[in-house]
């Protein structure tokens, strides 16, 4: 796992090198995300499909759909709305707490706080994780000092599963069906928010991805991780 900013001139970067103004922006593509879930809700059909980008480090995965031999299972009838209290990722080794997050200041998706690194942000104006729709679930993928929680989401891989434990007792299942990296001059916000299948209950994952660029203090991208529920227990 790497503890460095990717430089765009392929250089690196300590966390430490960048001023907490600017990690502050490196992440202003949560400004893009507000927008795509502004045109989302209103069903604005003219925004442009995404492309893949290359990206470097831990984000060399991102942009895989599924393999030719993936066999995915199918996907469980949608679950009755509860809370979310903590989101598994056993491929990865996470698990995180969730805290319901609503709009920052600046009228973006409100991560939680750098000092909570391990921490997961669910947008609560949204869908709740295993009900039907597509819930949406934001975190760091690095602070001034170190990876974060989403650090590594890009290598989770289609068939790969991910648990969120809710408070009504139960632990809805999630399959990754794909990885893409949403450019922000190509950002679609169907693709990030919109349901892959109408009716099913569906998950995203969100955070920066691509290179970041020292000049705008930002990340090029996000990284979208798609799930959705294949069971509950």
């Amino acid at each position: 796992m790497s503890d460095r900013f990717s430089d765009p001139e392929g250089g690196r970067a300590p966390h430490g090198s960048i001023s907490g103004t600017g990690r502050l922006l490196a992440c202003v593509t949560w400004a893009t995300l507000l927008l795509g879930l502004w045109m989302w809700g209103r069903e604005v059909t003219d925004v442009r499909h995404a492309r893949s980008a290359p990206v470097t480090d831990d984000m060399a995965a991102v942009g895989r759909l599924h393999p030719a031999a993936a066999e995915l299972p199918p996907d469980a009838r949608p679950l009755p709305e509860a809370l979310p209290q903590r989101l598994d990722i056993p491929a990865l080794g996470v698990q995180a707490p969730v805290v319901a997050r609503g709009l920052d200041a600046r009228g973006a998706p409100d991560p939680p706080p750098f000092s909570q690194p391990g921490v997961v942000g669910w947008y609560a104006a949204g869908v709740k994780p295993g009900a039907a729709g597509t819930a949406l679930m934001v975190g760091h993928v690095d602070t001034e000092t170190r990876p974060a929680v989403f650090h590594r989401i890009s290598a989770l891989r289609p068939g790969e599963t991910v648990w969120v434990l809710r408070d009504d007792g139960r632990v809805a299942e999630f399959t990754v069906d794909d990885v893409r990296t949403l450019t922000r001059e190509h950002f679609d916000a169907h693709q990030a928010y919109g349901p892959r299948e109408p009716g099913r209950a569906e998950l995203r994952l969100i955070t920066c991805g691509g290179t970041f660029d020292r000049a705008s203090r930002g990340y090029s991208a996000n990284v979208v991780v798609s799930a959705y529920l294949t069971g509950g227990r």
